[in-house]
C-alpha cells in the first residue's frame, strides 16, 4: 500500500498577527491490482482546512503548480496495526480513561483525601480505576504514566493484562514535561524526543500500543510564533518516531484556558496552532490514519465575563476542526482541561448532536477522576464505591459521545469547576 503526498516545494513565510493558513496535506490512497492502478484527483480550492489563501503562487516565489513535487510515503511495517488500533480506541460509546499524572501530580491528587505520595499508594488507586467492572463498556484505551505500566496489582497480575481483559488499549505518556522556552514571551516548550525510538520500542514490548505527548500553548503570552512552531515541530516529531515503533500516536497541544480572552481569540489561535501543527505532520511523513488527536474545546477563557453555552462551544470547536482537519484522522478526543465533570460531558454531548467527519469523543484525567477519589478516600471499605463512581461517569460520557447524555441528576460535585491556573501534570 503507498500513500502520496502533495505538497508545497517550500513552506509559506512565517505568519505574522494574521492566521497562516494550512499548505496541502492530502494523502490519495492507491490500491495496485494486476488489472489497474486508479488515481483520485485532488481538487484543493474546495478543501474545508486549506482557507482562501491561494497556495499556487507565495509571497517572493514565482508561479509553481503545487504538484511540481510528489513524495511518495511508504506505509511502515505497523501501518495496519496503527489504523487498527486507532479504530479500536475511536469506537462508538467509548472514549480514553487518562490516568498518566507524574508521581508529583498523582501526589497532588492523593493529598487532596489525605494519603501520602507513596508507590504503594499510587498502585492502589490506579488498581482500583484500572480493575473496574464493565469499564471496558465505556473505556476503549487508558493512557499510564511509566510507572504503571510496568506494574502489577497486589496480586500479581501486570496492570496491562487488567485492560487487555476488557479490551482497554493500554497507552503511555512519553514526554518529559515542559520546560522554559528561551527567546519566547515566557512560553514552555514540551523535552523528550532524545531516546523517545528506544523508549518507544521498550513501551510496545511492555503491551502500550498508543502514546500521549502533551505540549502547552498560552494566549495569554501571545502565543509567539516560536512557541507555535517549536509545539508543532516537536508534536510531530514525536509522532513519525512512535509510528515507526508501532504506537499510535495521540497529538496534543494544548491550548489553556488561562486568560480573559473571548471565544473569538481562542478560535483564532486554535486555527493558527492546528495549521501547523498539520503541516509538520505532513513534512514529517505521518500517516493521518494511524493518529488520534487531543484537543482543547473552543472556549472564552476562565476569567473571561462571559461564559459559553454548550451549544456554542461546539458550533466553534466544530469550526475549527472542519476547517483545519483532514477526514482521514480517525478520532477526536477531547481533554477537559480544568471544566467541571458536567461541563465536559455536556460540551462533548453537544458536539454530537449531527454526523461528524471523525469519531468524537473523550480522553478525559480529572473530568473522570474527580468523583471517584472523593468516593474512594484512601479506604478499602469504599473500592465498590469509588468504582460506581467511575462507571456512572464513564458511562455520562459514553452517552455523550453517542449524543444521548442527559444532565438530569448530576450531583453537586460533578458541577463544580476544577480549573487550576497555571496547572501542571
Amino acid at each position: 500500500m503507498l500513500y502520496i503526498q502533495c505538497g508545497l516545494p517550500e513552506r509559506h513565510s512565517p505568519y505574522k498577527q494574521t492566521l497562516r493558513l494550512c499548505p496541502i496535506h492530502f494523502y490519495t490512497q492507491i490500491e495496485y491490482s494486476m488489472a489497474s492502478a486508479s488515481f483520485v484527483k485532488l481538487n484543493a480550492s474546495s478543501s474545508p482546512w486549506i482557507g482562501q489563501r491561494s497556495f499556487n503562487q507565495r509571497p517572493g516565489s514565482s508561479s509553481r503548480s503545487p504538484a511540481a513535487r510528489v513524495s511518495v510515503i511508504r506505509a511502515g511495517s505497523y501501518s495496519e496495526e496503527l489504523v487498527k488500533t486507532a479504530k479500536t480506541i475511536a469506537s462508538p460509546g467509548r472514549g480514553i480513561l487518562a490516568i498518566d499524572e507524574s508521581n508529583a501530580t498523582c501526589g497532588k491528587r492523593l493529598a487532596s483525601i489525605g494519603l501520602e505520595n507513596t508507590e504503594a499508594n499510587r498502585q492502589a488507586y490506579r488498581q482500583l480505576l484500572l480493575t473496574t467492572p464493565g469499564l471496558g463498556q465505556y473505556i476503549s484505551g487508558s493512557i499510564l504514566f511509566e510507572e504503571t505500566l510496568f506494574q502489577s496489582t497486589t496480586d500479581g497480575k501486570k496492570m496491562v493484562d487488567c485492560l487487555r481483559e476488557q479490551n482497554i488499549v493500554p497507552g503511555i505518556k512519553v514526554d518529559k514535561g515542559l520546560v522554559p522556552l528561551p527567546g519566547s514571551n515566557n512560553e514552555s516548550w514540551c523535552q523528550g524526543l532524545d531516546g523517545l525510538a528506544s523508549r518507544s520500542a521498550e513501551y510496545y514490548n511492555q503491551g502500550a500500543r498508543f502514546a500521549k505527548w502533551r505540549t502547552v500553548v498560552s494566549i495569554p503570552c501571545g502565543p509567539s510564533a516560536l512557541a507555535v512552531k517549536e509545539a508543532a515541530w516537536g508534536l510531530a516529531r514525536y509522532a513519525a518516531i512512535s509510528q515507526d515503533n508501532g504506537l499510535v500516536p495521540i497529538v496534543e497541544p494544548e491550548i489553556l484556558l488561562d486568560g480573559d480572552h473571548s471565544i473569538d481569540t481562542t478560535l483564532e489561535v486554535a486555527e493558527r496552532v492546528w495549521a501547523e501543527v498539520f503541516y509538520y505532520l505532513a513534512e514529517n511523513n505521518v500517516m493521518f490514519e494511524g493518529i488520534l488527536l487531543k484537543p482543547s474545546m473552543v472556549t472564552p477563557g476562565a476569567d473571561h465575563k462571559e461564559k459559553a453555552d454548550p451549544e456554542t462551544i461546539a458550533k466553534y470547536t466544530l469550526t475549527m476542526l472542519k476547517r483545519r482537519v483532514p477526514p482521514a484522522v480517525p478520532g477526536i478526543m477531547f481533554l477537559s482541561g480544568g471544566q467541571s465533570e458536567m461541563e465536559a460531558t455536556l460540551n462533548l454531548h453537544a458536539m454530537n448532536q449531527s454526523p461528524n467527519p471523525w469519531h468524537v469523543s473523550f480522553s478525559y484525567a480529572r473530568a473522570l477522576q474527580n468523583s471517584v477519589l472523593k468516593a474512594w478516600k484512601g479506604q478499602p471499605e469504599n473500592v465498590e464505591a469509588a468504582q460506581k463512581a467511575l462507571l456512572a461517569r464513564a458511562k455520562a460520557n459514553s452517552l455523550a459521545q453517542l449524543g444521548k447524555y442527559s444532565a438530569e441528576g448530576e450531583s453537586d460535585d460533578a458541577k463544580r469547576g476544577m480549573f487550576v491556573k497555571g496547572y501542571t501534570y
